[in-house]
């Protein structure tokens, strides 16, 4: 499993800090979609779903989460905890995203519209997806 966690660029100086990123140049797509997850209810667990298309990035504005991926073949988990790095999550990728401290903020970056049908919202469908997409 390829995992991708990414610094974004940063300025610092005396008055704060400025995170910049750009589609096509820090993230590989145009954004079409921001969204963002807050006031996750204590010990809550989001997600439980995969896209056969979409790529996201996601970015915790604020405090921390850790973001389960699952390939179909391996589990691994990252912490994401700072506001000036992003986890890029692609296709075919099962995500569950637990552990929000209090007051996190999760901003998610997609690169199509919402579409209910490119969701895989059942993990067996999940697996059976990826087991298909590996004949092809």
């Amino acid at each position: 499993m390829k995992i991708v966690k990414q610094h974004f660029h940063t300025n610092k100086n005396d008055t704060g800090s400025l995170t910049f990123l750009e589609a096509m140049r820090d993230i590989p797509f145009m954004v079409k979609r921001i969204y963002y997850i807050y006031d996750i209810a204590k010990e809550a667990r989001r997600g439980f779903h995969a896209h056969k298309e979409l790529e996201q990035y996601l970015i915790c504005i604020h405090g921390e989460c850790t973001i389960l991926l699952d390939d179909g073949s391996e589990v691994r988990e990252v912490n994401l905890n700072s506001p000036s790095e992003g986890l890029y999550v692609g296709p075919g990728m099962w995500r569950e995203m637990h552990a929000f401290s209090h007051g996190a903020v999760l901003l998610v970056l997609a690169s199509e519209y919402y579409d209910e049908n490119d969701y895989i919202r059942k993990y067996q469908d999940f697996c059976n997806y990826i087991k298909e997409m590996a004949k092809k």
